[in-house]
């Protein structure tokens, strides 16, 4: 059985200072529903269509008396559209790097746009994050215009099989976090762990744009903090998309259901 054994720390080795190459993050949502940020909003049908107006972010609109009520098991589905515009402006500390812009979820098929042109195909499916990189449709002199269109059901049928008709309400909107996502040009993407009860530990390190770092090293540390065993690292392969790397230490707190 595999089990949870402790975080780890990446760091990707550079021939530059560490400190100036840590990933940032920029809201331009809430945090969180408790916590939202105003947007312009306009939903195509149902209370209150086609009126710009302002909507919180994140939310579901029905519930801020937009759009239309109907149950997952209603045979007449409500097939509006809400459209979304939100200003935002950029960092000079942003320049030359990349820039990713994330949604944490919305429901469901998801159409983004910056200053006018296309992020990137339209996402379809609810309940997972997706993200685009947006670094060259930036504005870094002025103001920047991201522009998010959801549709309430999918152009996908078996999107809609599986996620609009159920035994729940069926709502529509930017129900969780956006954020900017800045990263330097050489950097993790993202790492695959497999971590096993007898200390054995296997991460796959994603890495992208790779031209002057030459290693990746990882550390591990238990929960409160304390190292453990030795950092170990591997030569990066610039022919490769990822980099492999394996351990075994000792003195991990394994977790178990009891």
């Amino acid at each position: 059985m595999r089990k949870n054994l402790y975080s780890a720390f990446l760091t990707l080795l550079l021939f530059v200072i560490l400190p100036a190459q840590e990933t940032e993050i920029y809201y331009l949502s809430g945090r969180d529903a408790g916590n939202p940020v105003d947007w312009e909003f306009m939903v195509s049908d149902g209370m209150r269509a086609n009126e710009w107006s302002i909507i919180p972010v994140p939310s579901n609109w029905e519930l801020k008396g937009f759009g239309s009520y109907n149950y997952g098991q209603d045979k007449n589905k409500a097939h509006e559209s809400g459209f979304y515009r939100y200003h935002f402006k950029t960092k000079d500390a942003w320049e030359n790097k990349k820039i990713f812009i994330v949604f944490d979820g919305s429901m469901t098929d998801t159409e983004v746009k910056i200053n006018g042109k296309s992020a990137g195909p339209v996402h379809q499916g609810a309940f997972y994050r997706f993200q685009y990189d947006i670094t060259k449709l930036l504005n870094f002199s002025g103001d920047n215009l991201l522009e998010v269109s959801v549709k309430k059901m999918s152009d996908n049928e078996s999107v809609n099989l599986a996620e609009r008709r159920s035994d729940y309400w069926v709502f529509g909107g930017i129900f969780r976090p956006v954020w900017l996502k800045i990263v330097p040009q050489e950097s993790i993407d993202h790492t695959a762990i497999d971590a096993r009860a007898d200390g054995s530990f296997l991460i796959n390190v994603y890495y992208s744009g790779i031209k002057k770092a030459n290693k990746i090293e990882v550390r591990l540390f238990s929960e409160s903090g304390r190292a453990l065993g030795k950092p170990f690292s591997r030569k990066i392969d610039k022919k490769e998309k990822f980099a492999a790397l394996k351990t075994k230490v000792s003195g991990q707190k394994n977790w178990a259901a009891e």
